[in-house]
């Protein structure tokens, strides 16, 4: 495998055909790993972070592309380099692009990364997981000072089948008839869109006014959430739709968006990415409603499965638990160098792992105090 950097998805060098042959080939590919997705999130870098892609070749074949942003960031207050994937921290899941007949290469391509790239901290956040990967990457774990693998999301997801043409039983179809209701009487309908290249910047600002009254957009944490962002989506979601890789469900009401469900659509799997609701509308219950358009329109099309792509891995709301069939894992990588800056931030970390555990502890007997009753 030959080994070089390019510097920008734009640059004249970086082979763009070669790029898609090989996400192409690679079945843990995600719409995050799309280059209209990571172009989008080039031209959204802020000042300071520079984008480095190692490229790695076997012959004429594209075997490996790995987009890395380094810049400086504040870990346990200390202003230090660190290296992630381009698509931090918006892409929901990414696969490393990387064949897996090079994993055995993958110590040369850490060495060549520090090399290129010094950093205290190396985390790649959001991976799937790959048969045989975790155990390649035990040579980035013994070159590191110190090294972590965790579980950072376990995202429902629902296959589809021909029983999903009846109606949910319980509670479910009791909460969707209601919000049937709901719609029929004020008047408003549910809408499929299919959006490509003409039609979609219109779609895209009609989304992003919803989400800015809602409270995503109040708390600043949306998709749309800042110029950057902003900018980000407009790009991607325009590159996506032009691939035909974007579904939205909406409720429509007098003309106007009052409720959507944003998804990223890639070889059958429904990645479900992006909900948001105008506050006024918060008791029409649209969540589940367009939730299960998107599974009509699955059936319709012959979708295979329903992704909630990514969600809190404790305390998760999201809907598709109610009808989930399986999940889908995605972990977390973080490599700490042994550069002064890594060792010192491993040593931090590690003081933090012993410490957590009786702070979480000590937590709960004063919330337990707290809660009995006075004499």
């Amino acid at each position: 495998m030959r080994l070089h950097w390019s510097h920008s998805l734009s640059a004249a060098d970086f082979p763009r055909q070669a790029y898609e042959a090989l996400r192409a080939r690679l079945e843990q590919a995600t719409p995050f790993n799309h280059l209209g997705w990571l172009d989008g999130a080039e031209r959204a870098l802020e000042p300071g972070q520079q984008l480095h892609i190692l490229l790695g070749w076997e012959e004429q074949r594209l075997v490996l592309c790995l987009p890395l942003i380094r810049c400086r960031e504040r870990q346990a207050g200390l202003p230090l380099w660190v290296v992630r994937h381009l698509g931090y921290p918006l892409a929901d899941r990414i696969a490393l692009l990387i064949e897996p007949s090079q994993w055995p290469r993958l110590g040369e391509v850490l060495a060549l990364i520090r090399r290129r790239l010094p950093h205290a901290l190396l985390q790649l956040s959001e991976i799937t997981p790959l048969a045989g990967q975790a155990g390649q990457f035990a040579a980035w774990q013994r070159h590191s000072w110190f090294a972590e693998q965790r579980l950072s999301c376990r995202a429902p997801e629902h296959r589809l089948s021909a029983a999903d043409r009846a109606e949910p039983s319980g509670d479910l179809r009791y909460k969707l008839r209601k919000a049937r209701r709901r719609c029929s009487e004020m008047g408003a309908s549910i809408l499929r869109l299919r959006p490509d290249a003409q039609s979609i910047d219109a779609l895209c600002e009609a989304l992003r006014e919803v989400e800015q009254v809602s409270w995503k957009g109040e708390q600043g944490v949306g998709i749309f959430s800042g110029e950057r962002r902003q900018r980000w989506m407009f790009d991607a979601l325009h590159a996506l739709a032009a691939a035909d890789c974007l579904r939205v469900v909406m409720v429509e009401h007098q003309g106007r968006c009052v409720s959507y469900r944003l998804g990223l659509f890639e070889r059958g799997r429904l990645y479900d990415y992006n909900l948001a609701f105008r506050p006024e509308y918060a008791s029409l219950g649209a969540g589940r409603l367009l939730l299960d358009e998107w599974i009509r329109w699955g059936l319709d099309d012959d979708w295979q499965c329903i992704d909630a792509s990514r969600v809190s891995l404790s305390g998760s709301g999201h809907q598709l638990h109610e009808r989930q069939t399986g999940a889908v894992e995605q972990q977390r990588w973080t490599f700490y160098s042994r550069r002064p800056s890594g060792l010192l931030l491993g040593l931090l970390y590690g003081a933090w792992r012993q410490l957590k555990p009786y702070l979480q502890r000590r937590r709960g007997r004063s919330s337990a105090a707290g809660a009995e009753p006075s004499p």
